[in-house]
């Protein structure tokens, strides 16, 4: 039972669990369907401009049951894309409080029902991030105050509830922050330019536990693999999550340009 021998670094990011989020139609979708074998588990509609293998999911059961699919292995597919986690949440929720008879999770009192709804939600993602697929999770953005022992400021973290966002940041090994930077062109004017971000910073919620990424990249697939494949060293013992810098990123969520992405 127990080991003798260290397990290595997993290599591919097919093994990987991975966060993706940000702000509406900033490419998301689009990223994650450039995966090796992307499924996408669709929550919700959005992929109507790319062509991807979708599975339609409208319920916490019809999600167990594509899960159940997925786990059996009688499938090419080998990145799983859960599109959105957010609403994969909900519909954990209203499967409790259907299963427990009730309106909402308080009403099982002493935080009960909030305890039921995380707990499968643990179950459920855990699960699939030990299938020997990658998992790649996409929420949406948005902005957080922040309290601190210096004060309050404002923080872009993913849209799920507190203790949610908290399973899923505590499991996943990159989060991957995607936003606009915006720089002055040689002409004065401001140029656009669709990012990710990879390290942690008060600003925003990030980070890599492969140590493999630069802080920030260009929010295209080709560049991020080639990035993330680059033969690199090791990260340093205690390094999984580097410790949030200060630093004057000024992340903006402002709508992108015209191309149909999410």
């Amino acid at each position: 039972m127990l080991p003798t021998k260290k397990t290595p670094p997993k290599q591919d990011l097919a093994g990987l669990t991975v966060l993706v989020y940000g702000p509406s139609k900033i490419g998301k979708s689009t990223w994650c369907s450039q995966a090796d074998g992307a499924l996408f588990l669709a929550t919700e509609p959005g992929l109507n401009a790319l062509e991807v293998y979708q599975a339609p999911v409208n319920s916490w059961e019809e999600l167990l049951a594509a899960c159940g699919e997925i786990a059996e292995g009688k499938h090419g597919f080998k990145t799983v894309v859960l599109d959105t986690v957010d609403n994969a949440y909900r519909m954990c929720a209203d499967y409790i409080c259907k299963k427990f008879k009730i309106e909402h999770e308080s009403d099982l009192g002493y935080g009960k029902g909030y305890a039921l709804i995380n707990n499968e939600f643990h179950r459920v993602l855990t699960k699939l991030a030990f299938l020997p697929y990658g998992l790649f999770l996409v929420s949406h953005s948005q902005e957080k105050e922040i309290e601190t022992r210096t004060g309050k400021h404002t923080r872009i973290v993913p849209t799920l509830p507190d203790k949610a966002r908290k399973i899923v940041l505590g499991m996943v090994d990159l989060i991957l922050f995607c936003d606009l930077e915006v720089t002055p062109g040689p002409d004065g004017k401001p140029t656009v330019r669709r990012v990710m971000r990879t390290k942690p910073s008060p600003n925003y919620e990030a980070g890599d536990r492969t140590g493999r990424l630069p802080e920030v990249i260009d929010l295209d697939f080709k560049v991020f693999l080639e990035a993330f494949n680059k033969p690199t060293a090791a990260p340093k013992a205690g390094a999984s999550r580097p410790s949030a810098a200060p630093r004057e990123a000024q992340p903006r969520s402002a709508a992108p340009d015209g191309k149909q992405a999410k």
